[in-house]
């Protein structure tokens, strides 16, 4: 099979390190407190719908280190039609979807699920996370970062 190499724009760690940096401290930041299986989830769900390969590669091993199952990462982009995701997580996906897809507003029956399951400094976090992560994917999309790559 010949697949077809989409190559990169640039680099943008090497030419704008200080940009790059400010943001990893921002991810790094962002995920304190947050079981690291529920920020994987969110930050798949919020790669896929940002169309963002370099991420969702990225976010699918690390969600598998984390020991996430392979059926629940299969079955992310179709999580409102699943089984597999508790109602923290099916709340944190909501969020995630709202705050990616922001022209259409976080409602507040997103918000307010999320506010169940979230104490105010989690769900804080939480979208400090969603925010971050589609820094990435705006970063990488563009720049067309190739998956697989460091």
């Amino acid at each position: 099979m010949t697949t077809f190499q989409v190559p990169q724009r640039m680099d943008f760690s090497a030419v704008a390190p200080r940009v790059f940096k400010a943001v990893l401290a921002l991810d790094t930041a962002a995920r304190e407190g947050l079981d690291p299986v529920l920020l994987e989830l969110v930050q798949i769900r919020a790669s896929q719908i940002n169309h963002c390969a370099y991420c969702i590669d990225y976010h699918t091993s690390d969600a598998r280190k984390a020991g996430e199952r392979e059926e629940r990462i299969y079955q992310l982009s179709a999580w409102e039609e699943s089984s597999l995701y508790t109602e923290k997580e099916r709340a944190a996906l909501a969020l995630t979807e709202a705050v990616t897809l922001l022209p259409q507003g976080v409602s507040d029956e997103v918000y307010s699920e999320a506010a169940k399951h979230f104490d105010d400094k989690e769900l804080a976090q939480l979208i400090a996370l969603i925010l971050t992560v589609n820094a990435w994917n705006r970063m990488n999309v563009t720049t067309r970062k190739t998956p697989g790559t460091e």
